[in-house]
């Protein structure tokens, strides 16, 4: 019985160790494989990786291009609007004059017997005549202007009479002023054929060529040729 015993223990242990083998051989290919397979998945994790970085830094390349590219286009119209443009001439005057005062009139033709006179002074226009239809005339300060239908200024200082009353002017002529209202005063120009012509003030200063005697009635009633 010992002998039949003794080789049966044998292989027993003999299998035993197989098994014991085959499971660790079975263990240590597993925990290769895992292995195997966790490096895989690690290194395509850093391929990824790597090649969203690369990406992102691409996309970021592209982003800052069209930041750039951007900035550019978003430039060019305030570059555009800065460029000073061609100066036009149209409001360039026909021609200028020096006025007794020492001012200067700035005349401009708009139309057919139709003119503008600025009367300038160290850069700041003082006042404004305008033909339309008749002559215009202006007293300030002591210096008469009159504009005339042709566009001739004439300018003088001095020899203001004040209204209402008849008053004897250069060229032979006799105004007579009466007063109308607040602003408002009429002058009737009178020759040796009788009455001439005729100023009225409405608010503003009116002026006349009477045949190259130039007269001006200001809104004051103040009357100068």
């Amino acid at each position: 019985m010992t002998i039949r015993r003794t080789p049966r223990t044998v292989r027993a242990a003999g299998l035993v160790a197989v098994a014991v083998a085959a499971a660790l051989s079975l263990t240590a290919c597993q925990g290769g494989d895992k292995e195997s397979a966790q490096e895989k998945k690690d290194s395509a994790s850093s391929s990824a990786s790597s090649t969203r970085g690369g990406g992102g830094d691409s996309e970021g390349a592209r982003s800052e291009t069209g930041k750039d590219r951007t900035g550019e286009q978003s430039a060019s119209p305030a570059a555009d609007a800065g460029t000073p443009s061609t100066t036009s001439k149209a409001g360039a005057p026909d021609r200028t004059q020096k006025l007794a005062d020492g001012s200067t009139a700035k005349i401009y033709e708009l139309g057919d017997q139709h003119y503008r006179a600025k009367i300038v002074s160290r850069g700041s226009v003082l006042a404004t005549l305008e033909t339309n239809k008749h002559d215009a005339g202006l007293n300030a300060n002591d210096m008469s202007v009159v504009l005339t239908l042709g566009g001739e200024v004439h300018s003088w200082m001095g020899g203001g009479q004040q209204g209402p009353g008849t008053f004897q002017l250069a060229g032979g002529w006799t105004a007579k002023v009466k007063k109308l209202g607040e602003l408002r005063y009429r002058a009737q120009i009178i020759g040796n054929d009788g009455v001439a012509a005729t100023l009225e003030t409405n608010g503003h200063d009116v002026g006349l060529d009477a045949n190259g005697s130039y007269i001006v009635l200001s809104s004051g009633g103040v009357i100068s040729a």
